[in-house]
């Protein structure tokens, strides 16, 4: 089977190779990539190369595809699985394996033939070895992409702990119609963990979600409205903290008696929004520090005299474990939880180099890619610009074989109309992507297969 992916060759060097992928065999198993979203691990990984934990020493000779976070469809399996898959079944991937052999080893880090990044892959046997192939359900493979993200905001609900009383027993989870605050609450992942409080129990009974951006808070607040939170019995606060002098005890105003809140999620590295959440922590308050830090020195203050008499403790994960990954696929699969709010952009196979390299640069939520098309990356609220002036704002170059392109493309008539007709679907849908455009984009997109 012949592929096009994404591969890394060293620090910053990403290129779009076409060859042939390995025979199937007996113990693989071959499947079609339809869509990968794009994570900020992916821009660290490609930046930093070989020296990354993940990606192998001799990637300069032996090109490893980048993406984990991918859903598409099983074309092939070898006889060792063909009691478990079948072809035509939808899938996605759980890239923390742990292998006890190789404990870094992950597919869109460390693997020549298996990422999302691609047109089609073989999917080694280790993956399904480590149970880490995951059957999905949903009627939409963006949603299957974005499993793996929401799985780590699962996560961080289950890893959070209460103490029982006179005991040394831990209670997992989030406290049961308790207070919740989530700091720096507004992004990609912030929105993901909004949506699991108001939608998974157990729930808060208060909810605080604070950010210094107003724009991204206005929009949060159209997604999660304060009256669809009543619905759910939780109470539910956004607050801009800029220029507030003292923020904490802003926000345990909030709460009731100023007693402070159970569970505090702090979805940034940011040592200021770290030690806010230290502060507003009422007894048995459990800190989430979710955020992961680029600086391997990274720290803040903690009152350890709260954590020696009111019993304050932090919790943490970096990432979903396998349970975590399977939960939020039944999640999505089952509607409870859906993660349109996340993306923001949508583009091709042709868009990922520069999209990846260029990550900490574009503002907004996941970029969305599907890897059969070809589209330069594009924002959700311009593709009427776009369609207008048939030039792309964001990633200026075309990205062709080997290469890193050169000037912003013409897009074609079609491709025009196409991004008119999805920018009236997605504003009937409260701005954001959906099973719809995801189906009309499928059919109607250019495809990366042709010249």
């Amino acid at each position: 089977m012949i592929t096009k992916a994404i591969r890394l060759y060293g620090k910053n060097n990403l290129r779009l190779d076409t060859f042939e992928l390995s025979p199937t065999g007996d113990d693989g198993i071959l499947a079609k990539v339809v869509s990968d979203s794009i994570c900020m691990s992916s821009y660290k990984a490609a930046v930093q190369g070989p020296e990354h934990k993940r990606v192998p020493d001799d990637c300069a000779v032996n090109p490893i595809i980048i993406g984990h976070e991918f859903c598409g469809e099983i074309i092939e399996v070898g006889a060792k699985w063909r009691h478990l898959f079948s072809p035509g079944e939808r899938f996605a991937i759980q890239p923390a394996m742990n292998d006890p052999e190789n404990v870094h080893a992950a597919p869109g880090y460390s693997f020549g033939e298996v990422g999302g990044d691609a047109t089609y892959v073989r999917i080694p046997s280790i993956v399904m070895e480590r149970d880490c192939l995951l059957k999905f359900e949903g009627s939409s493979f963006f949603r299957g992409s974005l499993a793996e993200p929401i799985s780590c905001i699962v996560g961080a609900y289950n890893v959070n702990y209460h103490f029982v009383p006179n005991s040394y027993e831990h209670i997992m989870g989030i406290v049961p119609g308790g207070h919740a605050a989530i700091l720096a609450g507004v992004g990609p992942m912030g929105l993901g963990a909004i949506d699991h409080a108001l939608h998974i129990e157990p729930r808060p009974s208060l909810l605080v979600v604070t950010d210094i951006d107003q724009a991204r808070l206005d929009r949060a607040a159209r997604i999660f409205t304060v009256g669809h939170a009543r619905s759910q019995g939780v109470d539910l606060h956004f607050v801009n903290t800029a220029g507030i002098s003292d923020v904490p005890a802003l926000l345990r105003s909030l709460t009731p008696d100023g007693r402070g809140y159970d569970d505090v999620f702090v979805m940034a590295p940011v040592r200021a929004v770290v030690e806010q959440g230290v502060k507003i922590l009422g007894y048995d308050g459990c800190l989430n520090f979710f955020a992961g830090p680029t600086d391997p020195n990274f720290s803040a203050e903690f009152n350890f005299y709260d954590l020696h008499y009111n019993r304050t403790h932090v919790a943490g994960n970096s990432g979903g474990t396998n349970q975590d990954l399977v939960e939020s696929l039944d999640y999505l699969a089952r509607g409870l939880l859906d993660p349109a709010y996340m993306v923001t952009h949508i583009g091709g196979l042709d868009a990922v180099i520069d999209t990846t390299l260029r990550q900490p640069e574009i503002k907004g939520g996941k970029k969305l890619i599907y890897t059969h098309k070809r589209l330069p990356l594009i924002g959700l609220d311009e593709l009427e610009k776009v369609a207008r002036n048939g030039r792309p704002t964001i990633n200026p170059p075309p990205i062709t074989d080997n290469t890193s392109g050169a000037d912003a493309p013409v897009l074609s008539s079609k491709t025009r109309e196409l991004l008119t007709d999805l920018a009236a679907i997605i504003r009937s849908n409260n701005g954001l992507w959906s099973y719809t455009a995801e189906a009309v984009f499928l059919d109607r997109a250019p495809s990366i297969w042709d010249n």
